[in-house]
């Protein structure tokens, strides 16, 4: 635990110190005027202990105080100790032209003080009464500006934290939207496939049961596969070190691989592949393989006879993904996830998704994915 003492002992600390080296100054000097003199010292040193709340006014009073003349102890040195406290509180605590009006009063304070004495006044006195105020002055301003640079310096820090948390809130929205396009892509391409096998199943098992095995077996694969996927998202979440994904990484390599797996569901895909697919940039590369693999499912599950069409064209600046299918229901009625989700992606990467009804009724949509940004 950190113990800290209160504000007025701590503003107290200073004034005594002063008070106690002018009081053992006075007494060794032991002059004429001696107790007035400590009078003045311990008020100007009380006055200052009210500076933290009131730096105008104690400063100035203090100040003053100080100059009051008092017989043969001019000579004493802890008045100017405590006159130069007072001076840096008033130029670091008060702003502006008010600062100067304690300074103005203490110069002519002093310079009356020096004509009281009627000697002749040369340029050694003027340098002596200007070097007790200017330099504290000065060095009292000095401390406002660091003073207002470190409440700069606190204020930036401020925002600093406050936009890294944003940029860490940012982060972890993107990260959860990516994970949850990605679990909405496996999810929906495997149940989707695993219904429509199951049902094809169902219909083939009392007149060919080796086609119903097949379908069975397509749909254990299927969810296996699911199951891999899944767990790979999971190892992901949990931020493990694991090389799975770079050890099978998703992309259009597998592109044949995939659409064969529709084949297999009852999907018929007539796929049509211009352009070198290899030495794509990774994000579009996963990307592209995951639309593709959405696309496809909508297809599945809502095309007319279960036919579709699909183009893909690598270009030297883009990659752009076609698929096309006669449409009975509305792709992605289950929610729009899937359709929500292929738009993030093409985002992401600042291309362009469009999706709609073509005139002779088929559901089109069309993915440009740059290959150069």
């Amino acid at each position: 635990m950190r113990w800290g003492y209160p504000p007025a002992l701590r503003q107290a600390v200073v004034p005594a110190a002063l008070g106690i080296v002018a009081t053992v100054e006075l007494l060794a000097l032991d002059l004429p005027g001696t107790a007035t003199a400590l009078v003045i010292d311990w008020t100007a040193c009380a006055l200052l202990v009210l500076r933290g709340r009131f730096p105008l006014a104690a400063c100035t009073l203090a100040g003053l105080v100080l100059l009051i003349p008092v017989g043969e102890v001019d000579e004493a040195a802890a008045p100017i100790l405590i006159l130069a406290l007072a001076t840096i509180t008033i130029a670091r605590r008060v702003g502006g032209v008010r600062a100067l009006t304690p300074l103005a009063l203490f110069l002519a304070a002093l310079a009356w003080g020096y004509l009281r004495l009627d000697q002749p006044v040369d340029v050694s006195d003027l340098v002596f009464v200007s070097a007790v105020v200017l330099p504290p002055y000065a060095f009292g301003r000095l401390m406002r500006s660091l003073d207002a640079r470190n409440v700069r310096l606190a204020e930036q820090a401020e925002l600093l934290v406050r936009h890294q948390e944003l940029v860490r809130r940012e982060a972890v929205a993107a990260e959860r939207a990516r994970i949850a396009r990605d679990l909405h892509d496996v999810m929906a391409h495997s149940v989707s496939a695993m219904v429509v096998q199951a049902a094809a199943a169902r219909d083939l098992l009392r007149n060919d049961v080796t086609g119903a095995e097949a379908a069975i077996d397509e749909v254990t694969a299927v969810g296996r596969e699911a199951l891999g996927e899944t767990g790979r998202l999971l190892r992901l979440i949990r931020d493990t070190d694991d090389d799975d994904e770079a050890a099978a990484p998703l992309g259009l390599d597998r592109l044949q691989e995939l659409v064969d797996r529709f084949r297999r569901s009852g999907l018929q895909v007539d796929l049509t592949v211009e352009g070198q697919l290899a030495a794509l940039p990774a994000d579009v590369d996963v990307s592209g393989y995951r639309i593709v693999q959405e696309a496809l499912t909508n297809a599945l599950r809502y095309a007319t006879d279960r036919i579709a069409s699909m183009r893909i064209t690598r270009t030297a600046t883009e990659l752009r993904i076609r698929v096309e299918n006669p449409a009975s229901g509305t792709p992605d009625s289950g929610g729009g996830l899937g359709l929500l989700g292929m738009g993030e992606r093409v985002a992401v990467l600042g291309g362009r998704l469009t999706h709609g009804r073509s005139d002779d009724g088929s559901f089109v949509l069309t993915a440009d994915l740059p290959v150069v940004r």
